[in-house]
This record gives C-alpha cells, sequence and structure tokens, in this order.
C-alpha cells in the first residue's frame, strides 16, 4: 500500500506541474480527486477502503457541483490531462483521456443512447478541445487531433485532424495543412 500512495503523490506532483503548479487551479483539484479515487480502490480491505470512499465522494461532489468539473474514478485518465477552465465539464465514467490532453470549459464526453450505456469517447495523446465542444458516443479522436470551440462530434477524428462544426467536419490538421 505504501508504494502506491507515493506512486500517487508523483503522480499528482506531475499533475500539479502540467497545472502550472497552481494548487488552488479547480482543474487541477477535480485531477488530483479522480487519482485519490483511483488510488483508493487499490485498498484491499473493505473496511480501510470504506473511509477513503466517503473522503473520495465528497471531492467529488465538491468538485462537480463546486468547480462543474465532473470526472469519475471510472475514467482512464492519462498523465499532464490539463482541465483548462472549470464549469459545465462532464465526462462519462466509460471514456478515456489519453496523456497530454487539454479540455476546455463546457465540455461534453459522453454517450449517445441510452441503449450503448458504456459507448463512450477515446481522446489519443495530445488532444485538444475546444470550450463547449461535444463528443459523442464510442469514437476516437486521434493523436494531436484539435477540435474547434463548439463542435459537436459524432465519428472518429483522425490523428493530427482539425475538427468545427455541427456535426463536426475535418477541415484541416493541426499543422495548418488543408485536408
Amino acid at each position: 500500500m505504501s508504494s502506491g500512495f507515493i506512486a500517487l503523490w508523483k503522480q499528482v506532483a506531475e499533475d500539479l506541474r502540467a497545472h502550472g503548479g497552481e494548487w488552488t487551479r479547480p482543474g487541477f483539484r477535480a485531477v488530483a480527486v479522480h487519482r485519490f479515487g483511483v488510488w483508493r480502490m487499490t485498498v484491499r480491505t473493505t473496511v480501510l477502503r470504506a473511509p477513503l470512499s466517503i473522503l473520495y465522494r465528497w471531492g467529488y461532489r465538491h468538485c462537480r457541483n463546486v468547480y462543474g468539473i465532473e470526472l469519475p474514478y471510472t475514467v482512464r485518465l492519462g498523465r499532464r490531462v490539463i482541465f483548462e477552465h472549470q464549469g459545465g465539464i462532464v465526462v462519462h465514467g466509460s471514456s478515456a483521456i489519453g496523456d497530454d490532453c487539454i479540455i476546455r470549459q463546457n465540455c461534453t464526453l459522453g454517450i449517445r443512447r441510452m441503449d450503448a450505456l458504456d459507448d463512450a469517447p477515446t481522446l489519443e495523446r495530445g488532444v485538444s478541445v475546444g470550450a463547449g465542444a461535444v463528443i459523442l458516443g464510442a469514437i476516437r479522436l486521434g493523436e494531436n487531433a484539435q477540435v474547434g470551440a463548439n463542435a459537436v462530434v459524432l465519428s472518429d477524428v483522425p490523428p493530427g485532424s482539425l475538427a468545427v462544426g455541427v456535426p463536426a467536419k475535418i477541415v484541416g490538421s493541426t499543422d495548418g495543412a488543408p485536408s
């Protein structure tokens, strides 16, 4: 248990650096609560895990209700993920977010249909999601893809592509070249 706790602190310290060293940023706090939630599930003894679960649930609800960042511990969260601004961020529990991704305010990563409750998005390494974007269904956003503000993404986005609009269409690449 102690080596897992040390790994947790190292991961949280890395997240703090990714958030500019500012521990008061709501995005950092939401990620730290998420990391704690994942770690507490490694505690095998139910009696020991129970108070940790109460603490996690308090932190999760605080981040959701006060900061507007809903990030359940079941999300597969990569390293150095940044939640740039608080407010209106909802991430489905079956989503996966790769290393070095940036998610901005009012974004939703969720499901498309109630008969497919686990069909949530996967963001690969380096994905940047613009403010107000909605990403729905079992789709994959490739490495270093970008999603424009207020886009509604309903299909896969290839690596290095830029997706904008409602519904989102690929309009170029992240290096500025047209597609």
